[in-house]
């Protein structure tokens, strides 16, 4: 199991695709949090995750768009409700989180980059020594989402919800235009969902 690990150190941001530049930012009181032992390469469970049934319409919705990715359905239907959990518990959208996702590793769990970047939303391991513990696998599903939405979350404040110099920053390719454009185009597009509010 994982040890409780306060987050009081610097942060510096990821890299992916075309950037490798490193810099550090403080973490933002909003934004620290621990690592709960229960992170681990599970699912959600139903009982952990409130309200959301196999009748849930955006489960439905995103699993129809999500099975080219991941064929079995109750792979599929737990890794999205990790998802929307761990997005939501970072006040993130969930269909931002699925688009970086998609752009960073298309669904692929153990996807590495050259850089190093590890899973889902690709983070370096560095993170693991300035957020978190260094015995956390990036490769376990809660694992990687609750890093990446920690992470991005930190930067969306930073950036005071500007979410193209944010993606930026996530990216480590702030002004540049392609990733951050590249996200919010599949935001936008692929795995849009009507808001209920």
């Amino acid at each position: 199991m994982y040890k409780l690990i306060g987050l009081t150190l610097l942060l510096s941001f990821s890299t992916f695709l075309q950037a490798n530049d490193q810099r550090y930012a403080l973490l933002t009181a909003s934004t620290q949090t621990v690592a709960q032992p229960e992170i681990s390469d599970s699912a959600v469970s139903n009982p952990g995750y409130a309200g959301m049934t196999e009748k849930d319409p955006w489960l439905i919705t995103m699993s129809h768009r999500l099975e080219r990715f991941i064929p079995e359905r109750n792979e599929r239907e737990g890794f999205l409700r990790t998802v929307h959990y761990e997005a939501t518990r970072a006040g993130l959208d969930p269909q931002l989180v699925l688009s970086v996702i998609q752009v960073e590793s298309d669904f692929k769990k153990h996807a590495v980059s050259s850089a190093g970047a590890r899973g889902y939303m690709q983070i370096m391991p560095f993170w693991l020594k300035t957020i978190g513990s260094l015995d956390h696998n990036l490769f376990h599903l809660r694992v990687n989402l609750r890093y990446g939405c920690m992470i991005l979350r930190h930067y969306l404040n930073k950036e005071k919800g500007n979410y193209f110099r944010a993606l930026g920053r996530y990216n480590g390719s702030l002004g540049k235009a392609t990733y951050p454009q590249l996200i919010l185009n599949k935001w936008q597009t692929t795995w849009h969902y009507p808001s209920t509010s």
